[in-house]
């Protein structure tokens, strides 16, 4: 049987199904057998104040939906539109193939993936958003 792996650091914080779980004084390894199941790292999460660019914004909603404090249907929407304008400047190859991988995760229900795909791209804008500074 395989499942989402889940290798956590001592006292590590994870959201699964949007309820918090904290490991204890060794690492440890979980393995999530339900498809489905909504995780969320709490060392990988964005604070609100950080959803400061396009593809952070867009981060931040996938991870509301992961972490069940946003409507995944309403978010959904969001997500797509984001994309979808990202897409507008993000035109070369690599990043408009995750932005398709991207939006198909987010069809099919899978926040996650979508949101690993999406935090992909944040090195890219931050070296596009770098070249736009004065």
């Amino acid at each position: 049987m395989s499942g989402l792996v889940l290798k956590l650091a001592p006292h590590e914080r994870v959201l699964v199904n949007g309820a918090a779980i904290e490991n204890g004084e060794r690492r440890s390894r979980l393995t999530i057998l339900t498809p489905g199941t909504n995780v969320l790292r709490l060392r990988d999460a964005l604070r609100p104040e950080e959803a400061n660019t396009p593809v952070r914004r867009l981060c931040y909603a996938a991870q509301l939906i992961l972490s069940g404090d946003s409507d995944a249907g309403e978010m959904r929407l969001k997500l797509l539109r984001g994309i979808e304008q990202l897409g507008q400047a993000l035109t070369d190859a690599d990043s408009r193939r995750a932005l398709v991988e991207a939006s198909e995760a987010v069809v099919s229900d899978r926040h996650y993936q979508a949101l690993k795909i999406l935090r992909s791209l944040l090195p890219r804008e931050e070296r596009l958003l770098a070249g736009m500074s004065p």
